[in-house]
């Protein structure tokens, strides 16, 4: 029964915690707002104007999501102590692997609901738009992009955020050349913006028929989704627009028109594309919209005033320039270069756990 008395202690040593947890999520001003919306939500004509009514059904799922969440934490404190007190009372041990799993879960739970208080940057809070390029390498590099996508959208998936597709172009033989989506959710941007940079594979490639251990770089960048009439402003002046016919394997993905969109932002010589949506003016609207994330996004990172100071930015897609390497042979591991945080578990990363990279970089930027 030791065990059982000893994650008493562990409980009661997070219940302070929990308690500034609340305070740290503003969890009193978010019921109260809860209540202001709800009551908006139910006055005649709400619906009328449907683009503000959209945006507060938004923010109302978004608080009670967050004290939902928080709710859930002190059911699942308040299930363990039970649990505790019924064991030393039984004196059965047979309840020991559950109360472990919970507890493991719990502390889980409750660092990464702490993490997403730091989440004070100015765009955090918003979506988040991932775009995949393949480096040189072929098909090879190409593969290794389309498994990034797919990582992400399970992360997205595991975290009950809505994915959609704002741009997809097939590789030559298998992969993709590139690919931007949207990852819809609270806070989205804000843990996801610790991703953005050059990923590195190390494996034995499956299209060499040699055998032979290949090492392939992709870069993911994320971006904040910018409301239209945010400060992020496109003087057309800046904006050199080409439409161009889809091309790639087609299928869901991508529509066979000449409905694509590229727009070239002079200044910079940021360049973005949108080929997935079936009319050439959802296509620009999508350019638009990644091309503003884009600015937001390097506005942010290099703490600049305005986005005048932008000048063009590339990222190298290289050796040397990595931020995180997947490596599956000779041995499994999945490193991150900045927080030195690892996972051996490669199957798990590559289906989406990577909370622990995220965690791990929000508490090493939290300290810094």
């Amino acid at each position: 029964m030791l065990e059982f008395d000893e994650y008493k202690v562990k409980l009661n040593n997070c219940k302070p915690q929990l308690d500034v947890l609340r305070e740290a999520l503003k969890l009193e001003p978010a019921q109260k707002e809860i209540e202001e919306l709800e009551a908006a939500s139910a006055r005649d004509g709400f619906w009328n104007d449907v683009e503000k009514s959209q945006k507060v059904q938004k923010r109302l799922k978004n608080l009670k999501d967050k004290v939902d969440n928080f709710n859930r934490l002190c059911t699942s404190w308040d299930d363990m102590m039970t649990l505790c007190e019924m064991a030393i009372e039984e004196n059965d041990d047979s309840m020991l692997p559950e109360l472990q799993s919970e507890f493991a879960e719990f502390t889980e739970k409750m660092e990464s609901t702490r993490l997403s208080t730091l989440l004070t940057g100015e765009y955090d809070a918003n979506n988040a738009i991932l775009t995949f390029h393949a480096g040189a390498g072929g098909t090879e590099a190409q593969d290794w992009a389309s498994m990034l996508y797919r990582m992400y959208n399970m992360w997205a998936d595991r975290h009950g955020y809505k994915v959609r597709v704002m741009d997809y172009l097939d590789g030559d033989e298998a992969g993709i050349k590139s690919a931007t989506i949207m990852i819809e959710g609270e806070n989205a941007y804000g843990f996801l913006k610790s991703e953005h940079g050059i990923h590195r594979l190390v494996r034995v490639s499956p299209f060499d028929a040699a055998g032979r251990r290949h090492t392939s770089f992709a870069a993911v960048e994320v971006m904040p989704e910018i409301a239209s009439d945010n400060e992020i402003e496109l003087r057309d002046e800046d904006i050199e627009m080409q439409v161009y016919r889809s091309s790639g394997a087609g299928g869901q993905k991508v529509n066979k028109t000449s409905s694509a969109v590229r727009l070239i932002h002079k200044p910079t010589g940021i360049v973005v594309s949108s080929q997935v949506e079936r009319s050439h003016f959802q296509n620009l609207e999508n350019c638009k919209n990644m091309l503003r994330a884009r600015l937001a996004e390097i506005k942010e990172r290099e703490h600049l005033e305005k986005i005048s100071d932008i000048k063009g930015v590339q990222m190298k897609i290289e050796w040397g320039s990595q931020i995180r390497s997947y490596v599956f042979m000779p041995y499994q591991l999945v490193k991150d270069h900045r927080t030195d945080y690892e996972n051996g578990n490669i199957d798990n990363v590559m289906n989406g756990d990577l909370d622990g990279f995220i965690n791990a970089f929000l508490s090493m930027r939290a300290q810094s």
